[in-house]
Order: structure tokens, then sequence, then C-alpha cells
């Protein structure tokens, strides 16, 4: 892990150092100090917020690597609502839920003073930046069909690094399976698909409880298991039993592979010396 730091730090990133206005304290940031303890809190204007927070901190050799200029890896997704989208509830909601998250609510620079190590740096965020809500004709032919144009357009752009790296796109698109379209586009380095799932359902919480964050139903039943009850004892006995055996077959057909079995003669096998002949690829569409 530390050669790889080493070997990005004495990479040429494409990124440039992001000039950085300093906001007073005192107007942005509410400190609460109650039994000496300080308790810092989120305050916006309008729609810029800026987390007490402002610590920075160091990306991740991995978060670093995502910034090459040979890679342009985004996260996106695309969630189907069953009524049609309210804008204001996510400018309400997204200051007390995502903007929780340091990373969201921070830039990513280049440290021009430490050897360009990229860090992470607290600073405003004005949602009317990330919230998106794009006019839709009123006309379409196809919902589905302008939805995934859209996904797709998206994955050939990027987002500004002077800003948060992640943004919100709101739909008000009925499409087949859905009444409206909420699609996230988050860049790579703020998190993987798993970590950013887990987000967004900390983020939400329960219509019968809203105190509460979901559940994801799991089956009680541990299928044929429970089907064949007591039983399962002798039908896990006949599943090793036969993994045992096909591992022993395989095993058995590499060997005799390797002493004396040939492959098949085909059009495709090549003759002996091809390795070294360069051969020109080929391809054809076929139609079924």
């Amino acid at each position: 892990m530390e050669s790889l730091t080493k070997e990005l730090r004495g990479r040429r990133t494409s990124l440039k150092p992001i000039q950085i206005t300093n906001i007073d304290p005192e107007t942005t940031i509410l400190n609460h100090i109650d039994d000496n303890n300080i308790n810092q809190k989120d305050v916006g204007i309008g729609n810029v917020f800026m987390l007490a927070n402002g610590e920075e901190e160091p990306l991740s050799p991995t978060s670093q690597l995502l910034h090459e200029p040979t890679f342009n890896l985004y996260v996106i997704a695309a969630m189907g609502i069953k009524n049609s989208i309210n804008p204001s509830i996510f400018y309400e909601k997204l200051p007390h839920t995502l903007l929780k998250h340091h990373r969201f609510s921070s830039l990513q620079v280049v440290d021009d003073k430490n050897g360009r190590p990229m860090k992470w740096v607290p600073t405003t965020v004005n949602l009317n930046d990330h919230i998106i809500i794009p006019t839709i004709p009123q006309t379409l032919h196809s919902p589905d069909k302008f939805l995934e144009d859209y996904v797709f357009n998206l994955s050939k752009t990027t987002i500004n690094s002077s800003k948060p790296m992640w943004d919100l796109h709101l739909l008000n698109l009925k499409t087949s399976t859905a009444e409206a379209v909420v699609i996230f586009r988050i860049h790579h380095s703020l998190g993987d698909g798993v970590s950013l799932m887990s987000l967004l359902l900390a983020c939400t919480r329960q219509i019968s409880n809203p105190d509460a964050v979901p559940t994801i139903p799991t089956s009680k039943n541990s299928g044929w298991f429970s089907y064949y009850g007591s039983s399962r004892w002798f039908m896990t006995v006949c599943m090793v039993f036969w993994l045992v055996w096909n591992t022993l077959v395989d095993v058995a057909y590499f060997m005799a592979t390797t002493v004396f079995l040939k492959d098949t003669e085909t059009p495709l096998k090549a003759p002996a010396g091809a390795e070294v002949n360069p051969r020109r690829v080929l391809h054809r569409t076929v139609f079924l």
C-alpha cells in the first residue's frame, strides 16, 4: 500500500489546484457549547450549506487513482418513484441526510505544498448546482427510450471538480414502470456501489415509521433445506459427495489431458507455429 501511495504521488495528474475562498465561520457555522462539549451543526442560507467539520484529510490511494486522466468512472443509478416528484422535498431533506457525509460536502483538490497529494477540503454546497431538473418534451414517442438516452448521455459527461462531485437528476417522466425517476450520478472516488447503497438506505425512512430506516426483506425459508425438513442432512451429505466426485473427475481429466489426450481438431484450431504469425481478426453480425 505504501509503494502504491508513492507511485500515485509521483504521477502527474490532470487536475489543477482549486482556489478556495475562506468563509467567515461565524456566519456559516453554529457552535453550541454544552457541558464543555462543542456540538457543531450545519447552517444554510437559501440553498447554500456548509458543514461545521472543517478538517481536511487526504484521499485514499484508490480515490486518487480514480482521478487519473485515463479514468472517468461514475456510479449512475436510476430509481423509479410511484408518485410525481416534489423538488422542494429534496432541497429540504438533503442538508440533513446526504450532506452530513463529508465527502458530499467537500472538494477534491491538489495540495502543491505537500508533494501534490489530493485531499478533501470542506466547502459550501449550493444545492442548485447539484439538483438538476431537466426539461422534458411534452410529447414523447417512447419515455423509456428517452430515459435510456438520458442515462447514456450522463455516462459520457463529467462533473466539474470545482464542486463536490455528485449530482441528482429529477425527472417527472412516466415510464412503463414508474411515475417519475430519480437519477444519482456520483464520482467513483466518493465510494463504491455497496457503500453508496448503504448511504442511500441510511438517508431514507420507512413510510409506516418515519424514525426507522428501511429494511431489506429477507426470506425465512432456507431453500430446499426447509422444504425437505428432516431429510436435509441426507441431502447435504449427497451434495458433498457429488462435489467431491466431480472434483476427482475434473482432476483425472486434467491429468489425462496433460499426458495423452489432445484437443479436438476444429477449423478454429491453428497449426503448430501459428503463434508467431500475425493474424487478421474479422467479425460478422448475425441477425436471428
